[in-house]
């Protein structure tokens, strides 16, 4: 079991000023079965008109926000504690995917049957179901399966800062075979759809690692120091929900932090809203993630 604290800082600084701001925020880890939210707490200046708190459809915590005066810059501060004890789970437990995936057919599992569908970010693409296949071997468990073919993402793709942005399709992602952690997972599981193996989006944090104190610093995984974002597959009744990290090549347990599960980004998107005036802006990120038990 371990105990973190997250810190998530967005700053917008706007060209001109805005006069009225109404924002959605997604930024406080969920509960979930593995992790437990202790605190948390949302700054935001300047100081709204008013804000709403509720859970969502996919049962992320999510916070309205209304600006309601002229204001030239925004800044939304999150705080929060989670702690996290995730099993290690046996990757060749839990039925066959060919199984699973005739279940779905069969709307055996209707409770997750709406994570087999198109998204808006993910299209149900031949090449992503090709290139799944390649992990997913005849009589292959699931969450076997789904461990190998985040390693090819790993293997055969480049972490590529910039290289695509929001707008990049997953077959463009598949022929570029470039992008950041967002393009990796809407083309994991643009594969795993195509199969018709329910797979969600995860946006959450990773842990962030200090200098040692020779100056030396610890290999970070890939994503640290910002938001990022991985795949929940369902593997059966058995094992249920199972996270898998295509940027880092890994079974997910104790280092990640969910913040919010959907079909896709445009469901998890940490902060965003509509505005009158602003002008030209963009945000400035910071986040950091401390470990407070050892």
């Amino acid at each position: 079991m371990k105990r973190y604290s997250i810190s998530h800082e967005t700053t917008y600084h706007y060209a001109t000023t805005v006069e009225l701001g109404l924002h959605e925020a997604r930024l406080s880890p969920v509960n979930a079965p593995h992790q437990k939210l202790l605190e948390h707490e949302i700054e935001v200046t300047p100081i709204p008109a008013w804000t709403v708190a509720f859970i969502d459809h996919f049962g992320n915590n999510m916070q309205h926000i209304a600006i309601e005066h002229s204001h030239d810059a925004l800044t939304v501060i999150q705080r929060s504690v989670v702690e996290i004890d995730v099993p290690r789970g046996t990757l060749n437990a839990g039925p066959a995917w060919e199984t699973l995936r005739e279940a779905m057919l069969e709307d055996d599992y209707p409770d997750v049957a709406e994570f087999i569908y198109p998204s808006p970010h993910v299209i149900l693409d031949d090449a992503a179901m090709e290139f799944a296949l390649q992990a997913f071997t005849p009589g292959a468990p699931v969450a076997e399966a789904a461990l190998k073919l985040a390693r090819l993402f790993k293997s055969e793709f480049t972490y590529a800062p910039g290289a695509t942005t929001i707008a990049t399709t997953v077959p463009e992602i598949l022929e570029g075979r470039r992008g950041v952690c967002q393009d990796f997972a809407h083309a994991m599981i643009a594969g795993l759809r195509a199969l018709k193996i329910p797979v969600r989006y995860v946006s959450g944090y990773l842990k962030t690692y200090a200098p040692h104190r020779d100056g030396e610093q610890t290999p970070a995984l890939v994503g640290a120091d910002a938001t990022h974002a991985w795949v929940s597959v369902w593997c059966g009744p058995e094992l249920g929900w199972m996270d898998f990290d295509p940027t880092n090549a890994l079974a997910v347990t104790d280092e990640h932090i969910a913040v919010a599960y959907g079909r896709d980004f445009s469901d998890v998107t940490p902060l965003r809203g509509v505005i009158v005036g602003g002008g030209t802006h963009t945000p400035d990120v910071k986040v950091t993630v401390t470990r407070l038990d050892g």
